[in-house]
Order: C-alpha cells, then structure tokens, then sequence
C-alpha cells in the first residue's frame, strides 16, 4: 500500500456521519483561543459536500444578523467534536448554491416529515 494512502488512513474518523445536503445541523466545533480552548456550535444549513477520502468537506451557511454567512468545514478534522441534525430538509438537489440569492422565508427549505423519510 502507498505511504500516504496508509496515512490518510489513520487519520480518518471512524464514525460515519448521517447528515445529507438540505439538513440543518449543529456542528460543534473546538475553537483554540491561546491556552484556553472552547467548543463553539455553529447552526445552520448544510449546502455542498466536495473532495472524496480525507479531504471532504462540508459547507454550512447560517443568516447572522441579516447577513449570509459560509463556513466550510473538513469532516475528518479532530477540531469537530460532533455534528448533531436538527431537521431533515427535503431537497432535489446535490449542491444548494441557489440558496445564496434567496432572502427571508424563500430561502426556506421544506422539513422532510418521518413518515415520508421512512425513519
């Protein structure tokens, strides 16, 4: 096996992840602010997953005070220390870009109901 295929590896998370593009999620995240370290939740909606292997990512878009903000998250970072879902979004789409141009109740995404999602 290839060096760096044996390294990305090791460095994988075990855990699988159950969250898909449309869901809002809390995403608790270790923030390293000098000597003291702290857990910040960042809450908002999933839009895009890129890369394949040890370099997937995630991108969550949030509204903080009335402005769109991005933040793009690696999934096999040690800094994440869970990502719990709030809602099931109902989308048909792989990448949610669209989202961007939206403002106030348009940029909703419709919650997927358990009896539909078969959960």
């Amino acid at each position: 096996m290839d060096l760096i295929k044996m390294i990305e590896e090791s460095q994988k998370k075990i855990a699988s992840f159950d969250f898909k593009v449309g869901d809002t999620v809390k995403v608790h995240f270790r923030i390293i602010e000098g000597k003291t370290e702290r857990i910040q939740i960042y809450e908002g909606l999933i839009i895009c997953f890129k890369n394949a292997g040890i370099g997937k990512t995630f991108t969550v878009r949030k509204i903080s005070y009335g402005i769109g903000v991005e933040r793009v998250f690696p999934i096999h970072s040690p800094r994440i220390v869970k990502v719990e879902r709030v809602r099931h979004g109902k989308v048909r789409r792989v990448k949610l870009y669209y989202i961007r141009d939206k403002v106030g109740k348009a940029a909703k995404i419709k919650e997927l109901t358990a009896k539909k999602s078969g959960i």
